[in-house]
């Protein structure tokens, strides 16, 4: 390229993979393509979404980029499977406006009045316009129950503490499990401490035949309902 060629936008590759995309799903593109269903691409965007982190945790430039990519594609094989709907089509168009409209409205602070400035006003703010937007009467509206089960407990927890000092009080399972848990966190300095503890709980689990998987998304289930109660119970005292 030389100095006086013209860059093309950024974006403009998006388009030619949308191009690409369109080509492999009309008559006489790629018969495999072409039976693809949402449902049959599910477990592809999932294995996509992982390879992608494992490049993060790898700290792998390339590797994060060529992933990317990969979850790219599932975004617009989607769009475009989505886009032959007879009764409901929509395109990856329509994908880019509601997530652009979505950045705009989540940001007032940037693109209106807002007032928040720090990180933490910013994602307060967010939290309370998404659950404004969503109608959301509870923490736990919205979180994916089919998350892993410990990334599970993690975000129901996150959403507790968010929620205020009465959701925050509901401990996940019973109150002497939580006390053990403390006395052996208290023997980890760090998280490099902290992933033999899981790993020995989930090899001893596995020695009694028991799924550790089951057994905490069982768990979380449980104090997902038990928010749910606190909360109503709190409501129900101001009224």
């Amino acid at each position: 390229m030389t100095a006086g060629d013209r860059v093309p936008p950024v974006g403009t590759r998006v388009l030619e993979l949308v191009a690409v995309m369109d080509r492999l799903r009309s008559p006489g593109g790629c018969p495999w393509d072409a039976e693809q269903t949402h449902a049959s691409l599910r477990e592809y965007l999932l294995e996509e979404a992982y390879e992608t982190l494992e490049a993060l945790d790898l700290d792998d430039a390339d590797g994060l980029r060529e992933e990317l990519g990969d979850l790219l594609l599932q975004v617009v094989f989607h769009a475009r499977i989505a886009a032959e709907d007879p009764v409901r089509p929509w395109t990856i168009d329509d994908v880019a406006t509601g997530i652009t409209a979505k950045l705009i409205r989540r940001h007032p602070h940037v693109f209106a009045d807002g007032a928040a400035r720090t990180p933490e006003q910013v994602s307060a703010a967010w939290t309370e316009l998404k659950r404004a937007e969503k109608g959301r009467s509870s923490v736990v509206d919205g979180v994916p129950m089919a998350l892993p089960a410990l990334a599970l407990a993690a975000k129901l927890r996150h959403r507790a503490v968010a929620g205020g000092d009465t959701t925050a009080a509901v401990l996940p399972a019973k109150s002497e499990a939580m006390t053990w848990a403390e006395q052996q966190l208290a023997d980890c300095r760090d998280e490099a401490d902290l992933g033999p503890l899981f790993l020995a709980l989930a090899t001893a689990a596995a020695d009694r035949g028991w799924d550790a998987e089951s057994a905490l998304r069982d768990a979380t289930h449980g104090y997902r309902v038990a928010l749910r109660v606190v909360e109503g119970d709190g409501a129900a005292g101001r009224r």
